[in-house]
């Protein structure tokens, strides 16, 4: 039937195609341009849904705000989300909340994510399990390596995810060196109190990223983005032993800052620092991760509302876009009380702020 249409439709107006296309002509001042998309302007409006192959396997369902079941990316979609942030582990377990994440299932989420039209970020632990300020556990499989073999090991590594991904169509549009690297990757080769090994080891990442897909954009990511002077310490040491990367990635989490403070006490100091953070280094910037507390869902809607246009405001466009870190895993399930999930298995209105922007 739709082809029928399109048939009769040409055939009705093919006669005055050329009228039409003369007119234009006429009307762009006697010069026929191409008209292109300004790809430029993308804001990423993102989640990190690492949890949802588990949730899936152990039967959670997911419904739509009228309580009809669907597929997660379609309502994470349908809530404004255009970006899917992965972890990958090196060899994880199949534990419930701390395991997963393997390469393949890395693949495949980010196929899903492609098939909905969905940008991708991967992002590499460097571990077996989590990574983040408070442990950054080498891989076991590479304990006992000498230096020389572990730089191996992380070009290695991140050369096979990288081409398995781009085996299956997929040139992520950004991937993380570590996760949340306060205080390095990989230890202790990786610490930040040896900083000239860990410049090694995330040039490596670097490197074999750029060997399989150079347009793809390298982060470097650590946490509470409202701490200047914690961002300029760790960049300027990342730039003193020549650590390349391409933008600097935020967590921003009120409900973990010192005293449990609301976001409108330092939600300023993410904007002033997102903005030093791109003039003083001359990078793009993006708050990678972000969340409130799932029961103050009015709060946490006005946090990522406030966050976005902290985001957006960076001069010269370099504020890329906000990410929410497992909107999806709701507590009924995970025992995480930051998603925007309800219960009842539906999204609350925290997630409607991607919407509103």
């Amino acid at each position: 039937m739709a082809q029928a249409r399109f048939l009769y439709i040409m055939k009705t107006f093919k006669n005055k195609i050329p009228l039409i296309l003369s007119a234009l002509v006429l009307l762009t001042g006697c010069t026929a341009k191409k008209i292109s998309v300004d790809k430029s302007n993308f804001f990423a409006k993102g989640a990190d849904i690492s949890w949802l192959p588990q949730m899936e396997a152990t039967g959670y369902k997911f419904y739509n705000n009228n309580g009809v079941e669907q597929d997660c990316f379609r309502i994470l979609k349908d809530h404004g989300i255009n970006t899917v942030r992965l972890r990958t582990w090196v060899n994880p377990s199949d534990d419930k909340a701390s395991g997963h994440c393997s390469k393949d299932e890395t693949v495949a989420m980010a196929v899903r994510a492609q098939k909905w039209g969905m940008k991708v970020m991967i992002d590499f632990h460097y571990s077996d399990s989590w990574a983040d300020p408070g442990k950054q556990k080498k891989p076991a499989a590479w304990e006992g390596h000498d230096f020389p073999q572990l730089l191996k090991d992380v070009y290695d590594y991140t050369f096979d995810v990288m081409t398995g991904l781009k085996s299956a169509g997929i040139a992520p549009e950004w991937v993380q060196v570590g996760n949340e690297t306060a205080g390095g990757m990989i230890y202790p080769e990786g610490s930040t109190s040896n900083w000239n090994t860990l410049a090694q080891l995330i040039n490596k990442g670097y490197d074999a990223i750029k060997a399989v897909s150079p347009q793809s954009k390298v982060i470097l990511h650590v946490d509470q983005g409202n701490n200047n002077e914690r961002f300029r310490t760790w960049f300027d040491s990342a730039r003193s032993h020549g650590v390349k990367y391409d933008v600097i990635g935020l967590s921003y989490y009120p409900y973990w800052l010192k005293g449990n403070p609301d976001y409108t006490l330092s939600i300023d100091d993410l904007g002033n620092n997102l903005n030093d953070m791109a003039s003083r280094y001359g990078k793009e910037v993006m708050v990678v991760e972000v969340g409130g507390e799932d029961y103050k869902i009015q709060n946490t809607y006005d946090m990522l509302i406030a966050v976005q246009k902290k985001v957006k405001a960076v001069p010269g466009g370099k504020g890329l876009g906000v990410l929410y870190w497992e909107p999806e895993g709701a507590k009924s399930w995970s025992q995480y009380g930051l998603s925007a999930w309800g219960d009842d298995g539906k999204p609350t209105k925290a997630l409607d702020a991607f919407l509103a922007q």
